[in-house]
């Protein structure tokens, strides 16, 4: 008897927590079916040759739909075994336990103790709940209500009860100031206290586009239908990140053992290090010698605060062992800083080999550099993106280090996580992207936070003012009297030109050159190299130099048309003066104050404010805030994001992670699922002639709904591949395996009629319920489904006979199984 192999999944298979990916059938599961030469004149061989002509069933239904499920949810695909309930609990308590740690650790304060007492608690309403808390997403600048009195009339809001609207004004009335909104068919009147606890400001990840439509007062309805769908995509969410930690937590790598000449390499450091530099040292030595895990850290430090020794002592421990180091950067220019650092650091230890590699090489040299790396000649591999091309093979790779991570391209990023499944992971950077700073804040990445400058560090005075060629020209002039160098930066290499025009006239006598990312890298370096010896006195240039450009006597940056540029590149960027002892100047210059937009107030704002030196973390946080974590979301979530406004979805989002184990839901074994419905399906004798060996079939489909979902799923495909579609026996036969699948996977024990109610014992919660309630795409499924206890109840219009009872309960479970990528489930 020939075996049938099972299709390949797929494109994209990705597994989600709840979905695992669809397996491949294990030997003992794969379907043994018959090959035999199709009889045309068979009604179920006529069925079979025109199979694609049949429109699609239930089945083929639900499996599409499962399949689309894990497909949208774009995370990892690789499979995991599942988790044991005490291994779970152990999980859940860890994460939190981080949660609660996060911020403080991080921000160097108390957590918030509303938010403390929040965490783990059993309160059945979590509005209620999200109403007493006051906590980390009010008060801080991560999601936080709104201020009335900081509004600006226009302005888009939302009322966390009522929706979208348009702030109005604030006016007083009696002796109490009220505030004003105007919603799409009224205007709403609130205390300025009820209006503080209440409101949002209406951000979107795309910081131009505006709501789609105002909310109704007198039609609550509509409001609450996107407040429920941003719900349930905050639950998705964290689920997602429940799933990325947990899965990371359950990777397993020996301890590497700590060097011999680990004190003697440390001792070699020129410098006394900070408090913060020893604490990093301690954790990241903590991470790779005493825990069993991969590391995934996060070294948040300003510009010259001593990010890269942190770096090299976690390299030591790791090439000590016998593995290789990746150290990747997004600018050769700060490759080839980190290389020439590098080999400097590890040149008394001759085993240890540095090597560069990146775009700028000839052929030869890269084949030569890949051929070393693939046998191991090669002990720390220093480079730009071309390091992860799919030509690189390393030998034993043990560490990335990736510096300044919110550089480098979407598909790149995506490289660098795929890294994160079997190695340790060091991210260095003074502002890091939302995304790696919000898991930070959250608990679900472990970060050193370098705040404390080395000692001859001063602070880097800031000026935001209009631009005028004079006050241009002033600064310059100052810096050159005391014996400096400056930093001309624009924004597009298009304003460069004219720029440089403009310096020419005034100072002619002046040595100047250019550099941006158009010009031909080994010019870019020929310019570097005149400037850092003094050569050149005025570099004018794009955010190029933003990375990597280390020049001790340029200590005066002037930036023209500083509203154009990020919170993030102003502040790293004004890391590249000051960097000497001597007192550094940074002058950012915008067009015309009347046209700037809020946002770029906001940050122009935020980088005089923080101007203290050690404000990298702080300044990322505020550009969280003021982007709107917009780059924290793909389109998809996005559009979840715009139902609700940011604001109010990363409060939902906090308040669902304080809470994160009450959407838990323990799947219980096939075979303790008990469906009291008298079906015995009779398949006909042409069909089981057909079938050669219909025992044995039968068995493999029992076998195959016993192990999990996506076998049935495999199986029912295969059967219809090798058949074509099944007659309607054999259709109940399999809607019956279905049904007892979902029943254990959603913890239903047992399902039974009682007149015209069907009841279904449940281990799942009352919050569970209301979210699965809440999801059901059928208002027929929704509105008969009740919660009672441990029972959930479905009250039926009529008796409906048995096979009519299977098909509505196979439609209702189905519409019930598409809150499983928001649960956590073990």
């Amino acid at each position: 008897m020939a075996t049938l192999i099972p299709r390949a999944p797929p494109p994209n298979p990705h597994r989600h927590f709840l979905l695992h990916r669809p397996p491949t059938l294990s030997p003992q599961l794969r379907l043994r079916l018959p090959v035999r030469r199709l009889r045309l004149a068979s009604p179920v061989a006529a069925i079979a040759t025109v199979t694609a002509a049949v429109p699609p069933d239930d089945i083929s239904q639900l499996n599409n739909r499962l399949r689309a499920l894990v497909r949208r949810r774009g995370v990892s695909s690789a499979a995991t075994s599942p988790m044991d309930p005490a291994q779970a609990d152990a999980y859940l308590h860890m994460i939190r336990e981080q949660q609660r740690l996060g911020l403080r650790q991080l921000r160097r304060h108390a957590a918030e103790p509303e938010y403390e007492r929040d965490v783990g608690s059993n309160a059945e309403d979590e509005e209620e709940g999200a109403g007493r808390r006051k906590g980390m997403a009010a008060r801080s600048s991560l999601g936080h209500r709104v201020d009335p009195r900081e509004l600006e009339p226009g302005e888009y809001v939302v009322h966390k009860k009522v929706g979208v609207g348009k702030f109005v004004c604030i006016s007083g009335e009696d002796g109490e100031d009220y505030v004003f909104i105007q919603y799409a068919d009224a205007m709403a009147k609130l205390a300025v206290d009820q209006a503080a606890r209440m409101l949002y400001r209406y951000n979107l990840p795309h910081e131009k586009k505006r709501p789609r439509n105002l909310s109704k007062l007198n039609d609550p309805s509509t409001w609450e239908k996107r407040r429920l769908k941003g719900k349930l995509a905050v639950q998705k969410m964290v689920v997602n990140l429940m799933e990325l930690y947990l899965q990371r937590m359950r990777q397993r790598r020996p301890p590497y053992r700590k060097p011999e000449a680990m004190d003697q390499f440390a001792s070699e450091f020129p410098y006394e290090p900070t408090p913060d530099q020893n604490q990093a040292f301690i954790d990241i030595e903590n991470d790779l010698t005493e825990r069993e895990t991969p590391m995934d850290r996060l070294i948040c430090g300003d510009v010259g605060f001593g990010k890269t020794e942190v770096a090299m002592r976690a390299i030591f421990i790791v090439v000590s062992t016998g593995y290789q180091a990746m150290v990747l950067a997004p600018t050769v220019i700060l490759a080839n800083q980190h290389y020439d650092v590098m080999s400097e650091r590890f040149s008394n230890y001759p085993d240890i080999k540095v090597a560069i590699f990146s775009g700028a090489q000839s052929k030869d040299e890269k084949d030569e550099l890949i051929t070393k790396i693939t046998n191991g000649h090669l002990q720390i591999i220093v480079g730009t993106h071309a390091l992860l091309t799919e030509r690189m093979a390393y030998n034993n790779l043990g560490l990335l280090v990736v510096d300044e991570e919110q550089k480098f391209g979407v598909q790149q990023k995506e490289k660098i996580a795929s890294f994160k499944a079997s190695i340790d992971v060091l991210t260095l950077s003074a502002t890091p992207i939302p995304r790696t700073l919000y898991l930070a804040l959250t608990g679900f990445r472990d970060a050193s936070l370098m705040s404390t400058p080395p000692p001859e560090r001063v602070a880097v005075k800031t000026y935001v003012s209009a631009f005028s060629r004079e006050s241009a020209l002033s600064a310059i002039k100052l810096e050159l009297k005391r014996g400096g160098q400056v930093f001309y930066v624009v924004p597009r290499i298009k304003a460069i030109d004219d720029v440089l025009q403009f310096l020419k006239d005034s100072l002619p006598d002046v040595p100047m050159a250019i550099a941006h990312g158009k010009k031909v890298s080994k010019n870019i370096q020929l310019a570097m190299e005149k400037f850092s010896c003094g050569e050149i006195k005025i570099l004018v240039c794009t955010h190029i130099i933003e990375s990597g450009i280390d020049i001790p006597n340029a200590n005066t940056m002037i930036v023209q048309y500083a509203e154009l540029f990020g919170l993030a590149q102003l502040y790293q960027l004004r890391g590249r003066v000051g960097r000497s002892g001597r007192e550094g100047f940074t002058y950012l210059f915008y067009t015309d104050k009347s046209l700037l937009s809020r946002i770029a107030m906001d940050r122009l704002g935020a980088i005089e404010e923080h101007s203290d030196l050690g404000q990298g973390f702080h300044v990322a946080e505020k550009d969280m805030g003021i982007r709107g974590f917009g780059s924290m979301f793909g389109e998809q979530q996005s559009g979840d994001v715009a139902n609700v406004g940011i604001d109010l979805f990363f409060d939902m989002l906090f308040d669902s992670l304080s809470k994160v184990d009450h959407f838990r839901l323990k799947p219980i074994p096939y075979k303790d699922v008990q469906l009291d419905i008298n079906i015995s399906p009779h398949l006909s004798s042409e069909y089981i002639s057909y079938l050669e060996n219909p025992v044995e079939l039968l068995n493999e489909a029992a076998k195959a709904a016993e192990q999990d979902i996506w076998n049935l799923m495999q199986f029912t495909e295969d059967l219809r591949q090798q058949y074509g579609k099944e007659p309607r026996d054999m259709e109940l036969l399999l809607k019956k395996l279905y049904v007892r699948r979902m029943a254990a996977d959603l913890g239903i024990s047992r399902i039974y009629p009682s007149g015209k109610m069907i009841i279904m014992k449940t281990n799942m919660n009352r919050k569970v319920f209301r979210l699965m309630e809440e999801t059901m795409a059928s208002e027929t499924h929704r509105n008969s489904l009740s919660f009672t206890g441990k029972e959930i109840k479905a009250e039926l219009l009529v008796n409906l006979p048995d096979t009519l009872l299977l098909n509505w309960l196979f439609h209702c479970l189905a519409d019930c199984y598409a809150i499983m990528p928001a649960l956590v489930r073990y």
